[in-house]
């Protein structure tokens, strides 16, 4: 497999128990596949949803000296103030939106479909749906920041996702992404959209992973914005 976008293999499905009715496109960390995520979503699966778990490209990481590895754009540093890699991530967040179309294609409305993501998963799914014309069911943020944060308004929003629910989840015991970058972002996203659907879970003991509880209140947000139609 060499490195360039269009090498990244077809995405991890769990296919819906009967009719897919809503969709869930959940998008891995840094260094990860989509195959792992599959499996925990199997495991919470509701019999209407289909989720969807691409895999990223695989590229020169700089933050890794620059070792190839699955990752949706470069990562130079981890500090808030690190340089980002501003044209990696608006060509990765395309290609999301190239995700959200394919599904509408298959019949799926874009409200109906629940954009989410782990550590710079969770950050592209949060840059995505801030930006997308799509309107979306929610965002599940997991381990993670808002890329870009100074191109966003001080203030709110005007796009189609100004009123989205938003579930963000942090391990309070993060080394990766500490647990200060969850509150900033969330802090900052309760700014730009209605921040009476802004929810921010934090686990305790928990470090740059998911456990359980987490799981299960992913699990409850899904099923509260993505209930069966039939």
């Amino acid at each position: 497999m060499c490195g360039n976008n269009m090498s990244a293999p077809l995405p991890a499905i769990v296919p819906a128990a009967r009719k897919a009715t809503a969709a869930v496109i959940f998008l891995h960390g840094l260094g990860d596949t989509g195959h792992g995520w599959s499996e925990a979503l199997a495991g919470i699966r509701s019999p209407h949803v289909k989720y969807i778990c691409p895999h990223a490209p695989v590229m020169p990481v700089s933050l890794n000296m620059n070792v190839a590895m699955p990752s949706w754009f470069d990562i130079i540093g981890l500090s808030p103030d690190s340089k980002e890699d501003e044209a990696g991530i608006k060509q990765a967040a395309e290609n999301v939106k190239a995700l959200i179309d394919q599904e509408v294609k298959n019949g799926i409305p874009s409200n109906r479909i629940i954009l989410g993501g782990f550590s710079q998963g969770g950050a592209l799914s949060l840059y995505t749906a801030l930006t997308t014309h799509q309107k979306l069911a929610g965002v599940v943020a997991l381990s993670c920041w808002l890329p870009l944060r100074a191109s966003f308004p001080q203030g709110p929003i005007s796009g189609v996702n100004k009123e989205i629910a938003v579930l963000q989840c942090h391990g309070d015991c993060d080394p990766l992404v500490p647990l200060m970058f969850g509150s900033l972002t969330v802090e900052k996203l309760k700014s730009m959209i209605n921040p009476a659907n802004v929810t921010f879970r934090t686990y305790s003991g928990v470090m740059h992973s998911s456990c359980i509880e987490e799981m299960m209140d992913v699990k409850q947000f899904i099923d509260k914005h993505l209930p069966p139609v039939d």
